[in-house]
């Protein structure tokens, strides 16, 4: 029985690497793209174990005939793109980067697949940032796009795209508004993982507070390892759809931290609110409308995000070191 192989942009991170795990535990032949064999980095895929099973391609998403390689010698059932500059603060440090890779390599892959007339089934990960300032909550398919960022911008632009290939050339494309969704494997600079590596580094003595930008916000958190499925689930369907997967509710960034430091034993005054960590803008508010996934995917997720805080906080003191 031929192996169904699908293809993983941006494999290394923390998606990437449960994503690998799900597929490969429902026996598809893996190929993981990477911009540099010099600089990958395999720590996230032997965490999850599957290093040695996956194919790791090297692939630049800018350069549209390294794609065009790619498809024409794997011919994958499914695409998954989880390559993109994804940190909100560093792209207003590197707009012109960030809108010009997230935008351009969305483009690239989905004419590659026009091109070839491929029935690759593609899926996009989008996010819940291009809808910025909203005066409804929960977010959902009718809710106006206001991006404040251009991390934003570019997730915005890209989600049009993949709507317009799957509407004007029939292509299976999805977009996968996903919503701030954490584990162990997250990278340092997000906000979840920032809290809890310097909370354990405050109760060992490593260091004396933890500096943060603005808590007064809240936000709509969940688990990787769940909303990876959800992704895999969105290109199981017959017809192509764009799908919000989210928790449904929204907790203030100031609350989380409390939890941890009360959890942990850390004093409030550890806290420190330095300006200089502030955005320009800022969403004040955000959380999403996941029914659809759960009716049209079969999607299920019930945690509450303090669930979710309780796993992460004792993966993360399980791997400390100092």
């Amino acid at each position: 029985m031929t192996r169904k192989i699908a293809v993983i942009s941006g494999i290394t991170g923390q998606d990437g690497a449960y994503l690998s795990k799900l597929l490969i535990d429902h026996n598809y032949q893996v190929v993981g793209l990477t911009r540099s064999y010099s600089n990958i980095n395999k720590n996230n895929l032997k965490y999850v174990d599957v290093l040695d099973k996956v194919i790791i391609e090297e692939c630049d998403l800018l350069d549209f005939s390294s794609i065009i390689k790619i498809l024409l010698k794997y011919k994958p059932l499914e695409f998954y793109n989880l390559a993109a500059q994804s940190s909100v603060g560093l792209s207003f440090e590197q707009p012109i980067g960030t809108i010009n890779y997230n935008t351009s390599t969305v483009l690239n892959i989905l004419e590659s697949i026009r091109l070839l007339a491929l029935d690759t089934k593609f899926y996009q990960a989008s996010s819940s940032e291009m809808f910025g300032s909203v005066s409804t909550l929960p977010i959902n398919s009718s809710t106006p796009l206001h991006p404040l960022s251009p991390y934003a911008i570019s997730k915005a632009t890209a989600y049009w795209t993949v709507i317009n290939y799957r509407e004007s050339y029939g292509i299976y494309a999805v977009n996968g508004v996903l919503f701030n969704h954490e584990s162990y494997l997250r990278s340092p600079n997000f906000f979840i993982k920032k809290v809890l590596k310097s909370s354990l580094d405050i109760k060992a003595g490593v260091q004396d507070v933890l500096k943060v930008g603005n808590v007064n916000i809240k936000r709509d958190f969940g688990y990787a390892p769940d909303y990876v499925r959800a992704m895999w689930l969105s290109l199981q369907t017959s017809k192509p759809g764009d799908y919000f997967i989210c928790s449904g509710e929204s907790v203030y960034l100031k609350d989380i931290i409390h939890y941890v430091f009360d959890y942990l034993n850390i004093p409030f005054d550890r806290l420190v609110e330095d300006p200089s960590l502030f955005r320009p803008t800022d969403i004040e508010d955000i959380y999403g409308d996941n029914s659809k996934a759960k009716k049209d995917l079969g999607w299920e997720y019930d945690k509450t995000f303090y669930e979710v805080l309780n796993l992460l906080i004792d993966e993360e003191s399980a791997n400390y070191k100092k």
